[in-house]
């Protein structure tokens, strides 16, 4: 297990993706022309201090992201809107979601022009695009700008269909997706199966009420999150002080934006004996993203406050679907052909790391409940409900 220095990410300055530009690759070729800037990393200490370029189309500056491997369902977006600024409409053949870092503002939407609808949303706002409707940007400051982060289908979209007209211009109506005469940006919504909720706009994410999830450990609570129909799934989870949640993996490409949380890490290896363990350390503000299919990861609240994240990425929920189904291997135990790996089967190294952690601040572990050889106290139970 290696957790030194050494191995502790940090985000990079943007950087061109190595690239054989004798095949042409239509999603590259996209960025390209828009001139925004290319980064390619899987760690970012603080999304609001992100170097950014200009970026015409988005009505400010920006910045794209793709994780360091082949393996692309998604990418994020990174864009600032200039004080009292505005995006371009525009409409595209590929899914976003929306999360607003800073600022506060509006958004118009539309497949008619005659009917457009118009939201508001501020710092900690998550909604989605539907798909192929039409969109734009305001900002509501004239002082301050106001930045968002946007994950999307685009890569695998622009590489399918290897035709800008078709993917921006599709005339093609998703009437299912967007009705004028539906108010689904007003935060309401309906809960499935006790914890799916289906609504376009969250206010709030970081203060949004969440249910138990016992499956992932320590007292963890959780919304799984159904927006605009999209394939985009989402879910936000958030962990007691002093406890972490159960390594687990997936594909790749999920995008965590810490919403809450004054200190923690997460983990990350992909090899059984741990040989390839990288450490990213966290606080609200950063985003980490899975970035390989397979990568175990897991996350560890070290601070003083509880810890929110919302996790973004590619495919069905897999866990649970809105309309029935069931949770599937993500809560399933590695032994029994899950995903996840049990407290009882982690290496007691994982632990000990964490114990020396809260002790540099002075704080006491709450994992007692579920390890034995815990030295702290057994401060949380397997599931709370707020």
């Amino acid at each position: 297990m290696t957790t030194n220095d050494a191995d502790i990410i940090q985000a990079k300055e943007p950087t061109e993706p190595l690239r054989d530009f004798s095949i042409a690759d239509p999603y590259l070729d996209w960025i390209e022309r828009e001139g925004v800037p290319l980064i390619v990393d899987f760690a970012f200490e603080d999304l609001n201090t992100l170097e950014l370029g200009t970026w015409e189309r988005k009505g400010g500056k920006g910045a794209i992201i793709n994780i360091p491997n082949d393996e692309i369902p998604n990418d994020s977006q990174v864009v600032e809107i200039s004080p009292g600024g505005k995006s371009e409409p525009e409409h595209h053949m590929y899914e976003t979601q929306i999360y607003v870092l800073s600022g506060r503002g509006a958004t118009s939407l539309w497949n008619d022009e005659k009917e457009k609808s118009t939201f508001e949303w501020h710092a900690g706002s998550l909604f989605a695009i539907p798909l192929n409707a039409w969109y734009q940007f305001f900002n509501g400051s004239g002082s301050e700008p106001a930045r968002y982060i946007a994950v999307t289908s685009a890569p695998p979209i622009m590489r399918l269909y290897r035709n800008d007209d078709f993917v921006f211009n599709n005339p093609y109506v998703f009437s299912e997706r967007l009705s004028p005469n539906e108010d689904s940006y007003s935060g309401s919504g309906t809960l499935y199966n006790k914890r799916v909720w289906e609504s376009n706009f969250v206010p709030n994410a970081p203060d949004m009420p969440l249910f138990g999830w016992k499956e992932r450990g320590a007292g963890g609570v959780n919304a799984m999150l159904e927006m605009a129909k999209n394939s985009i799934n989402l879910h936000i989870s958030e962990f007691p002080v002093g406890t972490y949640k159960k390594a687990h993996k997936h594909g790749p490409g999920a995008h965590l934006v810490l919403l809450s949380g004054d200190a923690g890490y997460s983990l990350l290896w992909q090899k059984d004996d741990r040989s390839d363990m990288v450490r990213a350390n966290w606080k609200a503000g950063t985003m980490i993203i899975v970035p390989g299919a397979g990568t175990v990861h897991q996350h560890f609240n070290s601070g003083t406050r509880r810890a929110r994240y919302l996790a973004m990425k590619a495919g069905s929920h897999g866990l649970v679907k809105p309309y029935g189904g069931s949770y599937g291997t993500g809560s399933k135990s590695m032994k029994d052909g899950g995903a996840q790996i049990e407290y009882e089967d982690e290496e007691r190294e994982i632990h000990s790391l964490f114990e020396a952690e809260l002790a540099k601040v002075g704080a006491t572990c709450n994992m007692k409940a579920f390890i034995p050889w815990c030295t702290g106290e057994a401060g949380v139970t397997s599931e709370r409900d707020t």
